[in-house]
């Protein structure tokens, strides 16, 4: 069992035993590659003790959706792409206290393929999953039907099982005179006889005398999903699921949608008769990469609920911090009306630093480089010799930049993040490369995307749910420096990552605003705010036994820097910003140790340096009296940031 596994494992008995309740306890989308072999799939949710629902696809390959539920048990199988009746088969041969067990069938398991999965696990707020029989016998029999989802439902998907017949779906938005088919393209029906013109409650739902949801004596299955129930999180406050619907409006930005949290997974459709749309499913896992105004256009990877084919990337689609934006003809028609169903990206506070981020070696296999998390920023480069540091984000999809020059953003196909545990695929093969890798967390780190427009104290929202005390800032579209905010320094100040230069002061990079737990802000200067330019930022805060931002001032004697850690550091970064000085780089897979360390700077493709200018310290670091003035002189001030 991997570190990881351990680890969900661990955190699935946590929210059973009644902690709080996040969407990582409840929901998972888990890519894996199949190996023609039982294997078990680790995502942290407890389906044998809870109770839940996978949703498999072959992304490789035109094969069925497998839907497989706790309610109708292993090896029951339905198609969402046909209306055909259950299957028996191996697709899922086990419900797991934290995943679940895959057999040896080409929908789930076939050596050389991937697959993705989404799993619902059922909980008050979010999802639950009703078997029963049919009773209508003519026009005009009706059924109430009971569930325990504790919330009115947003979305309801009912199959019959014991013969062939299309799916049925209530959406919210619709009302209980309209329904759609999941498995076909077509646009919604009005109908009596579906839900008998009843809402559903937070109790029961209603079914008419439709061979679809109610025949005598034949078996259904109903999956039932909430909307914007408000008792997850750290606090119970937080939704973690919406269903609603919009209006596209044809435009060339896309239509953007507020759910008020940024989604990991999303699936919609066109529901009037003007524009017939399949049902289109999107994940972070999978790829979504979004609108890019001033520059090239990266489709998000695509799969549809009503089609067995493979994987595709046929449309434009984003996320925001607060929803998502709508942007090809196929999901922002003008005047045709959308519904959907969201959920909330994985957000779960970190227990340690192993948790967020890693340093791995180059694997020379699939993924190149392990982390034993799913990574959303890395940076690589080979540290035998000279070479540049190359950055990779899961938001930006195959493209790359350069940490250590000002060149503008470029592609790279060979760049893979769907991994549950690394990234790479074919990079670099080579055991001198090095990766550094990092997951966004909340009050850690976070990554945020945004589109420049010229103006003056442009905010830019983040999901780090603390204030950012570090930010690095980059225009992807053409050359530019990389752009520093520190909160020692304040927001009339900047420093830049690829250059030495000390601490620089000008009030149009963060417009002399320091940033907020919801927002930072920029000027409107080119490198953080050009007009229809893209950037990408990354924001980094104090989170207490893992990380540290933070100065210290040089003494030229031995510095020891308390980060409250309990265990030393594993990474740590360092800028002179009083005048002139390097920026070091100091991880503990290379050595921090009390003798000679590698160290790698940051703004140049210097190569490694063995020198003992910081030695290893419980709570922290230990700059030491050797060191350059660089990193310690006296009276000499000093950045830093460190990661337990």
């Amino acid at each position: 069992m991997t570190v990881n596994s351990q680890r969900l494992l661990l955190a699935a008995g946590a929210a059973a035993a009644g902690g709080a309740l996040y969407v990582d306890d409840v929901f998972s989308t888990h890519v894996y590659p199949g190996n023609t072999t039982t294997q078990s799939i680790v995502n942290g949710i407890d389906l044998s003790g809870e109770g839940g629902l996978v949703w498999l696809k072959n992304r490789t390959d035109a094969t069925v959706h497998g839907l497989y539920d706790t309610a109708r048990g292993t090896n029951k199988r339905l198609s969402s792409d046909g209306d055909g009746t259950e299957q028996t088969d191996n697709g899922v041969t086990a419900f797991n206290n934290n995943g679940f067990t895959v057999g040896q069938v080409g929908l789930s398991n076939e050596n050389n393929k991937d697959y993705v999965s989404w799993t619902f696990r059922k909980a008050p707020g979010f999802c639950d999953i009703v078997t029963y029989t049919g009773n209508a016998t003519t026009g005009g029999d009706t059924q109430v039907i009971n569930h325990s989802l504790g919330s009115v439902p947003g979305l309801i998907l009912v199959k019959r099982r014991s013969s062939t017949d299309n799916w049925g779906v209530w959406h919210r938005s619709r009302g209980a005179t309209k329904y759609l088919r999941l498995d076909e393209d077509g646009a919604e029906v009005d109908s009596a006889d579906m839900w008998n013109d009843t809402e559903p409650t937070s109790t029961n739902f209603t079914v008419g005398w439709n061979g679809k949801v109610n025949t005598n004596g034949e078996t259904y299955v109903a999956y039932i999903f909430a909307h914007d129930d408000q008792s997850f999180g750290t606090d119970s406050d937080e939704a973690i699921i919406k269903c609603g619907s919009y209006t596209g409006n044809g435009a060339n930005g896309g239509k953007t949608i507020d759910l008020g949290f940024e989604p990991q997974w999303v699936m919609l459709k066109a529901v009037t008769s003007a524009t017939v749309n399949d049902w289109q499913m999107y994940d972070v896992m999978r790829g979504i990469y979004g609108y890019q105004p001033g520059g090239s256009t990266v489709n998000s990877a695509l799969l549809y609920a009503n089609k067995s084919q493979a994987e595709s990337d046929d449309y434009q689609f984003g996320v925001t911090p607060t929803g998502f934006i709508a942007i090809d003809g196929h999901n922002n028609n003008n005047n045709v009306e959308y519904i959907y169903i969201a959920i909330r990206r994985s957000h779960k506070p970190p227990e340690a630093g192993t948790d967020v981020f890693a340093i791995d070696v180059n694997t020379q296999s699939e993924p190149e480089y392990v982390s034993n998390f799913v990574v959303d920023w890395a940076f690589h480069r080979n540290v035998s010799y000279a070479d540049n540091f190359e950055s990779y984000a899961r938001a930006l999809g195959p493209v790359k930049l350069e940490l250590n020059t000002s060149s503008a953003e470029s592609a790279n196909t060979a760049a893979v993040f769907d991994f549950m545990d690394g990234w790479g695929d074919n990079l670099a093969n080579d055991t001198n490369y090095r990766s550094w890798m990092f997951r966004r967390a909340a009050g850690f780190f976070d990554v945020a995307t945004y589109t420049g427009n010229g103006t003056a104290g442009r905010t830019v929202t983040h999901n780090l749910a603390s204030t950012p005390e570090f930010i690095i800032a980059r225009n992807r579209d053409i050359v530019e420096d990389w752009t520093c905010y520190h909160s020692a320094l304040g927001a009339t100040k900047y420093i830049q990552l690829n250059g030495v230069s000390g601490e620089q002061t000008l009030s149009t990079i963060w417009n002399n605003t320091a940033p907020t737990s919801t927002n930072f802000t920029v000027g409107t200067q080119d490198r953080v705010n050009g007009n229809n330019y893209d950037y990408v930022a990354y924001l980094f805060a104090t989170l207490t036994g893992i990380s540290k931002v933070g100065s210290y001032t040089g003494t030229g004697s031995n510095i020891g820097v308390d980060c409250g850690f309990t265990a030393g550091a594993r990474f740590v970064l360092i800028k002179r910003t009083d005048g002139n000085g390097d920026w070091f780089l100091y991880d503990s897979d290379r050595g921090i140790v009390g003798g000679n360390d590698p160290y790698l700077q940051m703004h140049t493709a210097a190569q490694v340096t063995n020198t003992d200018y910081i030695d290893p310290l419980n709570s922290g670091f230990t700059v030491t009296s050797s060191a350059p003035a660089a990193l310690n002189a006296s009276g000499g001030t000093y950045l830093f940031l460190a990661i337990a």
